[in-house]
């Protein structure tokens, strides 16, 4: 069985690669990420039976092309870039767990809604250029927050918060309200939380219903005292509403680390005093790292023992 590793990240972890190769064998990987268009995907995917994919785009041309591919395991827990009815049309298993990542990703939206609440990373970066300038902000303890998404990373931040004391209202397509007075939140309308919330937080999937699900009338919606924070999918906020956002304090400020376009080149937006911005590593702890790498592999020694 020839097996291949997509994702350079999964590639990169020595620890994870070792247990491949105890595990199947050699295996084909991709740590200097290499693969710059389809054509190179395509190309690495030749004969391979097997593959662990990250981030990359796997379609119906990419799956036309490569008839020997029998099974994805998905090293990440979103799926927007597997289309999932070519996979099915084309006889492509799908491994995949949900929720391997959350509390990295958790960890970093904490981070974010305190670092912008309480200025210090506008505070750190004017002293780093010599300025000194003493706005300690407000205190997250006792604020609104809403959480658009209710999965497994926006549970795991409500049980981060729980410290704060804050009220904590959700924006979901479903209501549970058992998980709500388990939780201890509550679930609103897209018009209240941009209304009342002084920090928004984005845990949804990128779905033709959530893209530009934030553009300029949500912006005019929200508090100018308000943020917005963004650690799941690019081109669910419209980033040029955000600038404008921004540049006119039509909100406080942002903290992203996903983009419509990684890696990012939108230096306009990247430059922004009031953006906090990271390349995507929300995920991407040590710990989650693992995580993820040992569910792919455990789905592929799932598919081998079918066999």
């Amino acid at each position: 069985m020839q097996i291949a590793v997509i994702s350079p990240l999964f590639s990169r972890s020595p620890e994870l690669m070792e247990q491949m190769r105890e595990r199947f064998g050699n295996v084909k990987h991709n740590a200097d990420n290499a693969l710059k268009t389809k054509a190179d995907l395509i190309a690495f995917l030749d004969g391979i039976e097997v593959a662990i994919v990250g981030r990359e785009e796997i379609d119906a041309e990419v799956l036309r092309a490569c008839p020997a591919l029998k099974m994805l395991s998905r090293y990440g827990v979103g799926l927007d870039n597997l289309d999932l009815e070519a996979m099915q049309q084309y006889g492509v298993k799908l491994g995949w767990t949900g929720g391997t990542n959350r509390n990295s990703v958790a960890e970093i939206t904490l981070y974010f809604m305190l670092a912008l609440i309480r200025n210090t990373y506008i505070a750190s970066t004017l002293l780093k250029k010599h300025t000194w300038k003493v706005n300690g902000g407000m205190e997250l303890s006792g604020k609104t927050i809403g959480l658009f998404g209710f999965g497994n990373i926006a549970k795991r931040v409500i049980e981060l918060l729980k410290p704060f004391s804050c009220t904590i209202l959700v924006y979901n397509r479903t209501h549970d309200e058992d998980e709500a007075k388990r939780y201890g939140i509550t679930f609103a309308s897209k018009a209240q939380i941009l209304r009342e919330a002084d920090i928004v937080s984005i845990h949804l999937p990128l779905t033709d219903e959530s893209r530009n699900l934030f553009s300029t009338a949500e912006f005019e919606a929200m508090k100018p005292t308000s943020y917005i924070i963004n650690t799941a999918r690019g081109g669910i906020i419209d980033e040029e509403a955000l600038k404008v956002a921004l540049k006119t304090g039509q909100i406080a400020g942002a903290g992203l680390e996903a983009f419509l376009e990684e890696p990012t080149s939108d230096w306009e937006l990247i430059d922004l005093p009031n953006l906090m911005c990271l390349p995507h590593v929300g995920g991407n702890s040590k710990e989650s790292i693992l995580a993820m790498g040992e569910a792919c592999i455990a789905h592929i020694e799932d598919y081998v023992n079918l066999l």
